[in-house]
């Protein structure tokens, strides 16, 4: 595979929270020929989340709140989801600390980088940087809930690392992100 791809036209469709373009792309294909097609992609930045764990009672912190394109595609509209937000200029490790603290009002402790993953890599740009914090139970440094000036509304919530493991199975968490560190943690756990 070659990287010899031509941007040959953006149209903007929509600029407000974030970017909405229709892309006409050229590019080679796995036979060596070369196709133009047309892409619609949503950039609104990249993010950073932290699965929040307190290994001695084996617990994880982990919030509720109102996400629209759930509920228009017909599923429950208050998601489950580890903190997460996006990195507005910080550095990944320093947007995840933020972003823990504004919405869980827990402060992250020793943040191990996971790993980086697109949610949507077919039509959004955000690349979305992992972690894995500790948290104290009980200690937090701030109220959490989110920043009412950005329309947050967050339930934060403690429970058992083994019962939000079963959440993914029973369809109770379907956030990417959350269910890729809750593996991701269940990995780190069975090598121990």
């Amino acid at each position: 595979m070659t990287d010899d791809i031509r941007i040959e036209s953006v149209t903007k469709l929509a600029h407000n929270w974030g970017r909405f373009d229709d892309y006409q792309v050229n590019h080679v294909r796995r036979d060596g020929t070369r196709q133009t097609v047309r892409r619609e992609v949503y950039d609104h930045g990249s993010a950073a989340a932290v699965l929040l764990y307190a290994p001695g009672p084996g617990t994880v912190i982990l919030t509720r709140q109102f996400r629209l394109p759930p509920h228009l595609n017909g599923d429950p509209a208050w998601l489950i989801e580890a903190p997460a937000g996006l990195l507005d200029g910080e550095p990944p490790a320093v947007a995840a600390r933020r972003e823990a603290i504004e919405e869980t009002g827990y402060e992250p402790r020793h943040l191990l980088f996971l790993f980086d993953a697109y949610m949507s890599p077919g039509a959004v740009t955000e690349k979305c940087a992992c972690y894995l914090a500790e948290y104290t139970p009980g200690e937090t440094v701030g109220q959490g809930g989110g920043l009412a000036s950005e329309g947050e509304d967050i339930e934060v919530f403690e429970l058992q690392f083994e019962a939000a493991l079963g959440m993914i199975g029973s369809g109770e968490i379907t956030d990417a992100k959350t269910i890729l560190m809750l593996q991701a943690l269940a990995l780190r756990l069975a090598q121990v």
